[in-house]
């Protein structure tokens, strides 16, 4: 019998950020130790489709793995058994799960939902806090309640309404200032989100987020440096399960903001170590992503990202922090900045995973 841990990576999904998430698991699957690991891999198609498949890792970044002629249909059973059911198989045995699955139905508490029925372990924050900072809006009411950080002046609207009619209730609140940025409230990886510069702007800016979710935030532009803390434990934990802040990274975005486009294709995008803070304000900015992150409720990992104002000085260290937003499935592709924080750390990608293993099982 063998010793191995049977892990069960989960990846695709019926999201914006199908790719993204593809792309992610083939980073994974090729730095993972495979001596400790019984790999098992299911992808979810854009409909939905479960897939058991045993595509190689250029397979599921392309996107080949979907029509291996091999491919088997499968679900987990949610019997507290722990078991992935294929079909022509039968049932596999599974004790750790990593959802690889960035964006709605797989970032957003369902299928966290869903392991937590079936009562497997899973790499990550639970069902609740998923959902809580998969919404934006949530999110910003928790972290305001909690006062942890300054954030941007918002406002929330829904859909269902006339697009002219909530431009003038947005203008109206911001007192005609501009820029400002329409965004989905539920949706991943910047999709859906639009600068706005003019009134004119407005309605179309909103109709691209309502295309994404019945709920959007108009927020204030922020001007300032974007930087991103990794954050890594288990929430409620001591020692070296307890979550801990990564050395701070920063974003320089080849697009006027940091989109879709300039996140995952535009090369002249470039994230680094930030190296030009004072240690006490490192500390500070490291110390607030933890304290969001446990106020968040989460366990296993995410990524919180913020704006940095230039201060009265001119320079940052008497600058404002901003919170803008927790990711709690980020991103693991080879130029994501997760696990290029955590390297620059001192914890290399393939002791990372283990790592986050770890703590799924620790959670259970």
């Amino acid at each position: 019998m063998s010793d191995k841990l049977t892990l069960l990576v989960i990846f695709g999904g019926a999201s914006s950020e199908h790719e993204v998430s593809c792309n992610s698991a083939a980073s994974v699957l090729t730095n993972i130790n495979k001596e400790k690991y019984d790999i098992k891999t299911v992808g979810i198609t854009k409909k939905g489709v479960w897939l058991y498949t045993k595509a190689t890792t250029d397979q599921i970044a392309s996107g080949e793995w979907e029509s291996l002629e091999d491919n088997k249909f499968a679900h987990i059973i949610t019997d507290y058994s722990k078991r992935l059911r294929v079909d022509d198989i039968g049932d596999m045995n599974i004790d750790v799960v990593f959802p690889i699955l960035h964006g709605k139905n797989g970032e957003d508490g369902t299928m966290q939902g869903l392991l937590e029925l079936a009562g497997i372990p899973f790499v990550g924050p639970d069902s609740t806090a998923s959902a809580s900072s998969m919404d934006k809006a949530i999110t910003k009411a928790i972290i305001e309640q909690a006062g942890v950080c300054d954030q941007a002046e918002c406002c929330i609207v829904h859909s269902g309404c006339d697009l002219d009619e909530i431009s003038f209730v947005i203008e109206e609140h911001f007192e005609g200032e501009y820029p400002l940025f329409v965004k989905p409230a539920n949706a991943g990886s910047s999709v859906g989100i639009s600068k706005v510069k003019s009134r004119e702007m407005l309605p179309k800016a909103l109709a691209v987020a309502f295309a994404e979710d019945k709920k959007v935030l108009v927020e204030k532009a922020i001007v300032g440096r974007e930087i991103e803390v990794a954050v890594l434990g288990n929430y409620g934990a001591s020692g070296e399960s307890a979550p801990r802040a990564s050395l701070i990274g920063e974003i320089i975005s080849a697009n006027e903001f940091y989109d879709y486009t300039a996140k995952y294709n535009n090369v002249g995008s470039v994230t680094s170590v930030v190296k030009d803070l004072s240690p006490e304000l490192e500390t500070a900015i490291r110390d607030t992503a933890v304290s969001i992150y446990e106020v968040m409720g989460c366990d296993g990992f995410s990524r919180v990202d913020f704006f940095l104002e230039a201060g009265e000085s001119g320079g940052f260290e008497d600058g404002r922090l901003v919170f803008n937003e927790i990711n709690t499935i980020p991103g693991f592709t080879k130029i994501s900045m997760y696990p290029q924080l955590w390297d620059a750390t001192g914890i290399p990608y393939s002791e990372l995973i283990d790592r986050l293993i770890g703590l799924a099982l620790e959670k259970n």
